[in-house]
């Protein structure tokens, strides 16, 4: 709350944010809700502020809820309170020099008070009454027998040019038509026109609740976390390449008594400071601040004689915690599994929120974050996440761990971003992406998912590689999902992205290491290429970069070398091709060329656009073998080879000629480890078709029960594990797991299962 009890009523402040002057004006304790529209005395106080503060461009009723007048609206307002202090203090006509021009009329001055009075308080009611008396003193100088004709010429002329500057501002010309047909004191075209954002007096984030005009409705839908349900409004205007993602909170549609009650107890709450332990289990310390903001709530509720549902209460405290220890409204747009992106733009009150839908792309939303609330992101990122954030550091990399949302964070600040902080999240699935839900979604088909999974059974070095926002760490996630749970794995990340909580909660053997980014000093973290060095001593493992960005691909690659044939070792890494991969490895960030073999695959993810430009498709472009021959170029020396490749026109990820013709060493040399695989081609490729038909099973299976869960991690694992074992058995009795036997009786378990799972 920006104003306390004891500030007198009507006082205002003036607050420079990010290159806007924001105008406060106190109104708690006022007995009405302060409205331009409604109120001409409210009008003629913000005309007084605006004539002093001729730069505000917003402003602020604070009172039980705020009134947030956006610049659109008070640069018209701005520029009537201009007119006035032109009138008065450099045209001066109250000056008894400008009254004498007019015969020192005692009347002329009360007269052009009255009008001036007018002006501030309803400059729609000065310009009609302008009209009027200069038709009156024009017809008056028509008649002969009028004394003191030069002074009436005087006056009128001064009054004629009082209405011409009034008729040329923006207020009167943009609403002339229906200010022509308003009786003389009606302010009912001020209604259309001064229209605030009513905001909770918790946050100063401001929320367009009106939808945009001329809009059609695209979409409707709910999304619903806990006990709250949020409505969401997809629109789209025809001139406008992006979709509107309308969101109304529930925290903008409570009652008065709802207001009092959270107003009082964010009182209490935000006196607490937290200190960065509470941040290490951030649900553990939400869930303590829900009982406490609960048993508050319902104190202060008994003390003002007013009674909540339990259903209310819960829902008050969920809004209190949110705004308090919380992020606000970011959380309810992290609630929408749809949404894949956020971001804030600097200056951060000047922009509203975009995000990325998984359906409609970039939209525009109608929330305008307030600095107030984007500086307090900031100060619980760094206790959340240890790091700083200023001018020595104007780069935060880290995560936001939610109750219902995981999402990877970066903020960046001045000098970096000269008009101060900016924000992009990306927000990750609930649930590990799994293969069957990139069959089903088409970023790669059910054989380019057999060929992964019997990579990973493989016990290969791999990365994927692509562009931002191409699904590179989902895709990696649900490539761990490949691991068979007995093997432990080791994930070394700079951010928590990949979904370790989810593996270890169905079973997964997992040690998770967070190192230091590569864009932070100055922090108590243990440097990327240490924590990888440190992996090779905890055991055997699978290793799992989350990124490699910098210097500590070299340990990497060591890794890779030691771990060769023992377990799988992948990460992820920008790049637009295999060439690419390597350019950006061994001329960038200066891995050995000979180092660079110790890769097996590369996974290229891309976005592939519509011919319209304004859709994109994730897809698996490529997945290219390294070959171990060449010595100093991989392209020119042919050391690269195309096992999959990414046909455009029929949209599907195709086996090559190599592939299709047994022309993989890596396959081969996995084979070649395997009793009754080795030199039996037609073996092998069997089975990589059976692991892709079981994954496309999956996916069908679920489409067909109405089962969609069936495509998530924990079904997942358990497929994986009844198909070892069938194969296991097979093995035993046939010498090898032929498919034929194999996908049979792992149907009759996947029927069997999908029921009662």
């Amino acid at each position: 709350m920006l104003f306390k009890k004891e500030t007198a009523l009507f006082a205002s402040e003036v607050e420079r944010r990010e290159g806007e002057n924001v105008l406060y004006v106190n109104y708690l304790g006022a007995p009405f809700a302060p409205s331009l529209a409604e109120n001409p005395q409210v009008m003629a106080r913000t005309m007084d502020s605006l004539a002093e503060n001729s730069n505000v461009s917003r402003i602020v009723f604070v009172q039980q809820r705020n009134y947030s007048y956006p610049s659109e609206q008070i640069l018209q307002l701005a520029e009537i309170a201009r007119l006035y202090n032109f009138l008065t203090k450099q045209e001066e006509i109250l000056s008894p020099r400008k009254i004498s021009m007019f015969g020192n009329l005692p009347e002329v001055h009360e007269d052009l008070s009255y009008l001036l009075d007018l002006l501030k308080r309803d400059p729609i009611a000065s310009y009609q009454e302008l009209k009027k008396r200069t038709r009156e003193l024009r017809t008056q100088m028509e008649q002969s027998q009028v004394q003191n004709k030069n002074s009436l010429a005087n006056y009128t002329r001064t009054l004629e040019r009082f209405l011409a500057l009034l008729e040329n501002t923006r207020l009167i010309r943009n609403n002339f038509q229906q200010i022509s047909l308003s009786p003389f004191g009606s302010r009912e075209v001020y209604k259309n026109i001064f229209r605030p954002e009513i905001l909770p007096n918790f946050t100063f984030t401001r929320l367009a609740a009106q939808l945009p005009k001329d809009a059609e409705l695209i979409s409707q839908y709910e999304i619903k976390a806990d006990e709250e349900e949020i409505t969401i409004t997809i629109l789209k205007n025809e001139n406008d390449p992006k979709y509107f993602y309308h969101v109304m909170p529930p925290e903008y549609a409570l009652n008065e008594d709802h207001h009092m009650l959270l107003n009082l107890a964010r009182n209490v709450l935000t006196e607490h400071r937290p200190k960065a332990e509470e941040f290490t289990d951030p649900a553990r310390t939400r869930q303590v601040f829900l009982n406490i903001a609960r048993d508050m709530l319902l104190e202060l509720s008994k003390s003002k004689g007013l009674t909540l549902s339990q259903k209310e209460l819960t829902g008050l405290a969920r809004i209190l915690v949110r705004h308090t220890i919380g992020f606000g409204l970011l959380e309810i747009l992290l609630m929408d599994t749809k949404i894949q992106d956020i971001v804030l733009n600097a200056p951060i009150t000047q922009n509203p929120i975009f995000v990325r839908h998984e359906k409609y792309d970039e939209c525009l939303t109608n929330i305008i974050p307030s600095f107030e609330d984007a500086d307090s992101w900031a100060a619980k990122l760094r206790l959340q996440s240890g790091r700083p954030l200023d001018e020595a550091n104007p780069v935060l990399d880290t995560d936001l761990i939610l109750e219902n949302s995981r999402a990877r964070v970066a903020a960046i600040t001045s000098p970096l971003s000269p008009s101060g902080l900016a924000y992009a999240l990306r927000r990750h699935r609930d649930q590990p992406w799994t293969l069957p839900l990139f069959i089903q979604n088409k970023m790669i088909n059910s054989f380019a998912a057999g060929l992964l999974s019997f990579m990973i059974d493989g016990s290969r070095t791999l990365l994927v590689a692509g562009t931002r926002s191409s699904g590179k760490t989902s895709l990696l996630g649900s490539l761990m999902l490949e691991i068979m749970p007995k093997f432990r794995t080791i994930v070394v990340e700079d951010t928590l992205e990949l979904p370790v909580d989810a593996l270890r909660k169905i079973g997964y053997d997992i040690l998770r290491m967070k190192v230091r980014s590569a864009l932070t000093s100055g922090t108590t973290e243990v440097e990327a290429s240490e924590g990888i060095r440190t992996s090779l001593r905890l055991g055997d493992s699978a290793l799992i970069i989350g990124e490699v960005r910098s210097e500590e691909a070299k340990a990497l690659y060591e890794a890779m070398r030691v771990g060769a044939l023992a377990n799988v070792v992948a990460g992820t890494i920008h790049g637009a091709s295999a060439y690419g991969v390597f350019d950006r490895l061994v001329n960038d960030l200066n891995v050995p060329t000979t180092s660079f073999k110790a890769t097996d695959l590369v996974i290229v993810a891309n976005p592939i656009k519509t011919s319209d430009g304004l859709h994109s498709m994730k897809r698996i472009t490529q997945v290219t073998e390294v070959r171990k021959h060449w010595t100093k170029d991989p392209l020119e020396e042919k050391g690269f080879v195309d096992l999959l490749k990414y046909n455009v026109e029929t949209d599907e990820l195709e086996p090559t000629p190599e592939l299709i013709n047994g022309d993989s060493e890596i396959i081969k040399d996995i084979a070649g480890n395997v009793r009754g695989w080795a030199g039996d081609w037609d073996a092998v490729y069997d089975n990589i078709i059976l692991r892709g038909k079981i994954k496309q099973e999956i996916v069908e299976a679920a489409i067909k029960l109405k089962k969609p869960w069936l495509m998530e991690s924990e079904f997942n694992s358990l497929s994986n594990a009844a198909f070892h074992n069938i194969s296991s058995k097979i093995t035993i009795q046939e010498g090898t797991p032929k498919s034929e036997i194999v996908f049979p009786e792992w149907k009759e378990w996947l029927y069997k299962n999908a029921e009662e799972f």
